[in-house]
């Protein structure tokens, strides 16, 4: 039975497309009717692995069987395992786990402000956050980001928050108060339209940061676990951050966040300074453990690289053929952003016809976010739809 229907319970907060998603294998999903669609999206980058992927399952129900839940007034041994696993990857210390990429956000901003106040001993707050970025849809996570249309009806908006252009350095100089804590940014801005920071800009604010003792905040929510090509898109910019915040591939569909720091950072979280019911609980992080696990073992980065060199040729083939429909690519790893000349939405719209579900990031940027267990067969069967969808 379809669950789309014209009476509904629920809220109506999303523009849902009127499918029904009921079974995920792989790549493909199932609707209630039948219908087999190719996801290119991972679940807006969250599926890295496909759908139920065999040994994140097996894991999980191995967990099931063992215990779901238990405060964090209690040691959990998961926690430990993937926290240490985190620490290697990244190069940072200290993890604390949540439940989601918003929560992970408020806990960069609170150890940021945390750590200015009562480590270093100041009364710094601010944190310079840039425009078209994305950081989440708590109060404050929603006034970090740089877009109008997500604070719209809920002002008053709290205090702490100034927000400049991307990629430009001299804005960023111009406002460093002496208010100012962190500064907060993605380095490919996903949401705001697939926009990859320049090296030299991020190398710089490192410096910034130096200078004025502020933290480097990374929003790795959408750009980690391998989606730009390395574990974090940090990584590629020749910087360490202070902090990192975590959510969507790490638990491979399953609700997992985590705030990665250095140690010198996690000293402003003691405890009862902040917590979580869920956070951590023995299930996420299992599903966390397992993620990162299949991935070293099956070494997903070298796929994710192989996946990427050849979308990126099909795209630059399909771009030649539609010159006038294509005006750009742009993206790390398997994140990718094509800008057309035409409507987004008409496009994804067209596709989900044709069996493949595509995400947009603005009205004219189509946002490709295939799994790291992508097919060549699967490759070419999306740029066959966008051929046909553009011709």
């Amino acid at each position: 039975m379809s669950t789309v229907t014209a009476s509904t319970h629920l809220m109506n907060n999303y523009a849902r497309w009127p499918i029904s998603l009921v079974k995920g294998q792989g790549n493909q999903v199932w609707d209630d009717k039948g219908n087999q669609y190719l996801d290119f999206t991972s679940g807006i980058a969250v599926t890295s692995l496909g759908h139920v992927p065999p040994k994140v399952t097996a894991k999980l129900h191995e967990q099931l069987d063992t215990l779901w839940h238990c405060s964090n007034l209690m040691h959990i041994p998961q926690q430990e395992v993937l926290a240490e696993k985190l620490s290697r990857l990244s190069g940072l210390d200290r993890a604390f786990f949540c439940n989601s990429g918003a929560e992970a956000n408020e806990a960069l901003i609170k150890i940021a402000r945390r750590y200015a106040q009562k480590v270093k001993g100041t009364d710094k707050y601010e944190v310079i956050t840039f425009e078209q970025s994305f950081h989440g849809r708590t109060l404050a996570t929603l006034t970090a980001t740089g877009q109008a249309k997500v604070k719209d009806g809920f002002l008053p908006l709290p205090e702490g928050f100034v927000t400049v252009p991307y990629n430009d350095l001299a804005a960023v100089q111009g406002a460093i108060t002496d208010k100012t804590c962190a500064i907060m940014l993605e380095l490919v801005q996903g949401e705001g339209g697939v926009h990859p920071a320049d090296v030299e800009w991020v190398q710089s604010l490192r410096e910034l940061c130096d200078q004025h003792g502020l933290l480097l905040l990374v929003d790795e929510i959408q750009t980690g676990i391998g989606r730009t090509g390395t574990w974090f898109a940090f990584q590629q910019y020749g910087v360490k951050p202070d902090a990192i915040s975590l959510a969507k591939g790490l638990g491979s569909g399953f609700p997992i966040g985590a705030m990665v720091a250095t140690a010198e950072v996690a000293e402003a979280f003691s405890p009862g300074t902040h917590g979580t019911t869920f956070g951590g609980n023995p299930l996420a992080t299992t599903a966390g453990i397992a993620t990162l696990e299949t991935m070293e073992e099956e070494q997903i980065l070298e796929k994710v690289a192989a996946i990427h060199n050849t979308l990126m040729e099909a795209l630059k083939k399909l771009q030649a053929a539609h010159p006038e429909k294509i005006s750009g690519i742009r993206g790390k790893g398997l994140l990718l952003g094509v800008e057309l000349t035409i409507p987004a939405n008409d496009v994804i719209h067209a596709a989900r016809e044709k069996g493949v579900i595509l995400l947009s990031a603005g009205p004219q940027v189509l946002r490709l976010l295939p799994s790291f267990v992508t097919t060549q067969a699967e490759v070419e069967q999306v740029i066959t739809v966008l051929d046909e969808i553009l011709a």
